[in-house]
């Protein structure tokens, strides 16, 4: 297990708050993945995502602001995210605001980026501005080579910024190879696993953890995370990316929270509906909550796969072996729709059970993918019919002649009946339970329809 890193092709995006870098980012890339506000501070971890310019492939990463004034209780801790960063860079872009002209700040982030020894390229941001393009011979005086004009949000100059940005990149096989092997983020090879639960439960620890690597900004102030953050690894051949998400609260808090916990929570959402797998985290020594059984439905929904994390179960263990049985009892009862999915208890602090997290993670994804011959599925309709006849809500006599699989991820299967009728949920509930049993469905939903019609002399030959 280990995180995909190197210096080689790293582009790191740098500058005090509000400047502009989490456009920059998204207008590079492609994809909203960083939230953008006029709020100073916005952006709090540091976001990777693969980018490309004139067939040159490079990871292009934003980080939060820097320097300077900021009301956010956990700059600090940004600004030291924000450092590590640029040690790891193979070119700079230091993102400074036109309007505004040099300010202190932007000659401290100066001051901080070459002493990397990497060079650094200026982008001076929001040329759009009349007042901006007047001042943009002003950062010259930073002394940094090239100062490029830009407009991030209309996308002026930035053609010009990647120019001088890839001439200056390693020309050797690195990193900068490796993301050209590795192809884009949401390539089918990389399964994709979103890290969800409600605030401060432990999704950065846990993501921190895995990957190995101080990635996501860990502290004690609930709702930390903001961004949707990937983060990658390879565990046994298998490439995963972890997308850690915000903290996810019941709408009502959100809504009173302001513009950037909803654009969050909207971000967490997309997260799960592209996932393959969602790791539900809850924690362990608050037991299972309301909003954690609306989370987990969340993921139900959007048809990936489900793998329940207990965390911070260092802090129960001593309450013995009865807690842990009374606790996956409660989180069964809480979660009856979602009872497939496994249940770990993990410490992200110590790293108990972490490796086998991942490796149930796999098996889940592996699951939701499988697909069962038609052949075989009809032998196992005989199998189960035969012992339990299908129901119907009207009570008419239903047959099934025969089924099929029509899909996967998650798994769909379609029911040809003598009657046009949906099943009893008792009896599709049973159907479930069968299919896992012999097919080995662990972890993730089962989609079931039923139609009239059909013809079994065919069931054999289709798939």
């Amino acid at each position: 297990m280990g995180a995909q890193s190197g210096r080689d092709g790293r582009v790191v995006l740098a500058g005090r708050p509000n400047v502009g870098k989490s456009t920059l980012f998204n207008r590079i890339t492609g994809a909203r993945r960083a939230i953008v506000t006029a709020a100073p501070g916005t952006t709090r971890d540091v976001l990777r995502h693969a980018a490309e310019w004139l067939g040159t492939p490079f990871e292009l990463v934003d980080t939060g602001g820097v320097f300077g004034a900021s009301t956010d209780p956990l700059q600090d801790a940004v600004a030291v995210q924000g450092a590590r960063a640029l040690d790891a860079a193979s070119v700079i872009v230091l993102v400074t605001d036109g309007r505004d002209g040099v300010v202190p700040a932007d000659e401290q982030v100066a001051a901080q980026a070459r002493r990397t020894g990497c060079p650094v390229v200026l982008a001076v941001n929001k040329i759009d501005d009349r007042r901006a393009a007047e001042r943009v011979e002003e950062f010259h005086r930073l002394a940094i080579a090239p100062v490029v004009p830009v407009a991030a949000e209309h996308g002026l100059g930035v053609g010009d910024l990647l120019d001088a940005v890839v001439s200056r990149l390693p020309r050797r096989r690195g990193a900068m190879a490796r993301a050209a092997d590795a192809g884009p983020p949401h390539e089918a090879t990389d399964l994709a696993v979103a890290i969800i639960g409600r605030p401060n439960v432990g999704k950065s620890s846990l993501v921190n953890l895995l990957v190995r690597e101080e990635r996501m900004l860990v502290s004690e102030v609930a709702g930390t995370t903001r961004d949707a953050v990937d983060a990658r690894l390879t565990w046994h051949g298998h490439r995963l990316r972890m997308v850690d998400t915000a903290g996810m609260r019941r709408p009502g808090r959100v809504a009173r929270s302001g513009r950037i916990e909803s654009v969050s929570l909207v971000m967490a959402r997309r997260a799960v509906a592209e996932a393959d797998v969602a790791v539900v985290v809850v924690d362990a020594a608050d037991g299972i909550a309301r909003q954690d059984a609306a989370i987990t439905g969340e993921a139900e929904r959007a048809g990936c796969g489900i793998v329940i994390a207990a965390n911070k179960w260092d802090l129960v263990k001593e309450r013995g072996p009865h807690f842990s049985k009374r606790f996956d009892e409660d989180v069964r009862a809480a979660l009856r729709f979602a009872e497939f999915a496994p249940i770990l208890h993990i410490s992200a602090l110590t790293g108990e059970r972490a490796p086998k997290l991942i490796a149930r993670v796999v098996e889940v994804a592996a699951a939701r993918a499988r697909h069962v011959a038609t052949g075989e599925l009809n032998r196992f309709v005989e199998r189960v019919t035969r012992r339990h006849p299908p129901v119907s809500p009207g009570r008419r006599k239903v047959r099934i002649k025969y089924a099929t699989q029509v899909g996967s991820r998650p798994p769909t299967f379609v029911f040809f009946t003598n009657v046009a009728t949906q099943f009893h949920f008792s009896y599709e509930r049973y159907l479930r339970n069968r299919l896992r049993e012999s097919f080995g469905f662990e972890g993730t939903p089962i989609r079931l329809r039923v139609r009239a019609g059909g013809d079994s002399r065919g069931a054999g030959r289709r798939r």
